[in-house]
């Protein structure tokens, strides 16, 4: 997978902050979609603290390397499947977090029978679509098109 190509998906799709934010389910946020987790240092500053360049860099990295390796923890066949759902499934990945990506059992199913119209069906049958409805449309018309490109 061409991992340039997430990272460029991912800064559109996530946007980047050089500060503390609440992302839109009301939790501390900084950089590109970096979670604040009581591990990072930032865990427990306001909202509005500034973050250096180089701190939303490698919170960045880190959360790239974590979300290709939960999607060969999800999908054991990840590296064969066609590019463009290894980027959607990625995308969503980073989007969602493992917990809540695996229990897209329907979605898991489409994508485990190749079958890239039912994945796209399931994906649109979930709180996530209604949650990010730009992002969510945007994948699944990616996902049906797997389909029809054949």
């Amino acid at each position: 997978m061409n991992i340039d190509k997430l990272r460029e998906e991912l800064a559109e799709d996530e946007g980047c902050k050089y500060e503390i934010y609440l992302d839109h389910l009301g939790l501390a946020t900084f950089g590109i979609g970096h979670l604040i987790t009581k591990n990072d240092p930032e865990y427990g500053k306001n909202v509005g603290t500034v973050i250096e360049q180089g701190r939303v860099q490698s919170a960045f990295n880190l959360d790239i390397a974590v979300t290709i390796e939960d999607c060969h923890r999800l999908y054991k066949n990840f590296d064969e499947l066609p590019e463009e759902v290894q980027l959607i499934v990625a995308n969503m990945m980073f989007n969602l977090g493992y917990p809540r990506l695996s229990k897209f059992k329907g979605m898991k199913a489409g994508v485990d029978a190749k079958s890239w119209s039912s994945a796209a069906d399931e994906m649109v049958d979930s709180r996530w679509y209604t949650q990010v409805p730009n992002r969510a449309r945007r994948l699944v018309d990616r996902m049906r098109q797997v389909g029809r490109d054949g």
